[in-house]
């Protein structure tokens, strides 16, 4: 399994939220947390996997989900054959209402809703459809203040309609540093995940650091990851090249470079091959229109 990108908030400390919304064909986003909260909306998503934790769910045509902060979370494409997938994300802190604010009693509903929110929580087409027509202004409305009001009219419906936990577990099962010292396979995924781009990572480098020969650790890790350590490197790199191509406006060269690829052309190369786009094309199919309140 390959490790979980932590996607740090886009929102300063004088930000309430951060909406976007994207029209796309495919879902390849890697299995992510953030920093805040999250309120996700699919439309024309029928057959896509929404992965949350321990939960494994396909979606029906409209998916309206609330997953809490550094809860690790996914949608898969899955069996989703849609030619336009309709998505509305919105980024909130966790504390937005802290403070006397949220102990007012009429913010008891939303206060729960929250912290029920880190078990992953989703709503039926009932209250999608009530809230559909405050997703639509949401995401075109240009006028900060007003979007606010809009955002918490709409948390209040949702916190007042019946919603489902995704998960029993709020927190994923941690590896104790004694599993992790005495399973040399975690040791070098470990290790991978922290320096992918570094130029010692090399099969005699790794075999040295698992205490095996390179043979036994090539096998082994196959076994254990599904996968060889070639590939979970070249995935591990491309992993972090597409979150920065959607998320960032930087250069295809300096992502390539800095992702750790020897150069532009293989960069590109395996980029397609992996992705069935090029990076220009797969940034371009992901253009966001960003609003920040």
């Amino acid at each position: 399994m390959l490790p979980i990108v932590t996607v740090k908030a886009e929102l300063t400390a004088e930000d309430c939220l951060r909406i976007v919304e994207r029209h796309k064909r495919t879902f390849t986003y890697p299995i992510h947390r953030h920093t805040t909260v999250e309120l996700n909306f699919v439309q024309h998503g029928k057959g896509v996997r929404r992965i949350v934790r321990d939960s494994s769910e396909v979606i029906g045509e409209y998916d309206l989900s609330l997953i809490g902060e550094n809860v690790e979370h996914v949608w898969e494409q899955g069996e989703c054959s849609s030619s336009d997938v309709r998505e509305i994300t919105i980024h909130f802190s966790a504390n937005l209402f802290d403070g006397n604010f949220i102990g007012k009693k009429q913010f008891a509903s939303i206060r729960k809703m929250l912290e029920n929110s880190r078990h992953g929580l989703v709503w039926g087409m009932d209250t999608i459809m009530e809230v559909y027509s405050l997703l639509n202004a949401l995401a075109s409305e240009q006028n900060g203040f007003e979007q606010f009001l809009l955002f918490q009219k709409m948390l209040h419906i949702l916190s007042n309609s019946p919603s489902r936990q995704l998960t029993s577990s709020p927190e994923p099962k941690a590896v104790s540093p004694a599993t992790q010292e005495n399973d040399p396979i975690a040791l070098v995924a470990e290790y991978l995940k922290d320096h992918y781009t570094s130029e010692e990572v090399n099969l005699t480098y790794l075999s040295r650091l698992a205490g095996m020969s390179p043979t036994a650790l090539s096998r082994v890790f196959k076994q254990k990851k599904g996968i060889t350590l070639s590939a979970y490197l070249i995935d591990l790199k491309l992993q972090n090249a597409a979150r920065r191509l959607i998320d960032t406006d930087e250069k295809v060269a300096d992502i390539c470079k800095s992702c750790g690829f020897n150069n532009l052309s293989n960069f590109n190369r395996t980029f397609k091959a992996r992705k069935g786009k090029t990076p220009k094309d797969y940034r371009s199919l992901y253009k966001k229109n960003k609003i920040t309140v």
